[in-house]
């Protein structure tokens, strides 16, 4: 009786374990990417909708980007946006490794035919802030 009690006391220990390293993309993030020689800001927002992820992007000039197809599969977010630019508008692609309160990744975006790919990396807001 004490070795089934033992086990199971050490399975439950292990499964919660496994879910507090389950990732949570959920939250206000202050990201950067540089562009050429420049830096540049955006802010992602995802939030739950039911059971599915969504989210908006803010960018300095341009507000409440909506996102596309959001999934989150492991500690991997991926997502799609719309910058618009100078009456130009550029599809962007992102994979974002999240790890705790951070993640790096990269977005990529086709200019003029050719596919570019950039770094980013982010840190979500502290709640209260």
């Amino acid at each position: 009786m004490k070795a089934i009690l033992s086990m199971a006391l050490v399975l439950g220990l292990c499964g919660l374990a496994g879910a507090a390293d389950k990732v949570d993309p959920v939250g206000t993030w202050k990201c950067e990417y540089k562009i050429g020689d420049q830096m540049r800001t955006v802010e992602l927002t995802i939030k739950k909708d039911g059971d599915k992820l969504v989210g908006t992007m803010n960018w300095p000039d341009q507000k409440d980007a909506k996102l596309k197809d959001v999934k989150l599969k492991d500690d991997t977010l991926t997502f799609s946006a719309v910058r618009k630019f100078m009456d130009n508008e550029f599809p962007l692609d992102f994979t974002l490794k999240i790890d705790g309160d951070k993640f790096k990744g990269k977005s990529a975006a086709e200019f003029g035919g050719n596919k570019q790919e950039f770094d980013i990396e982010g840190k979500r807001e502290k709640k209260g802030k």
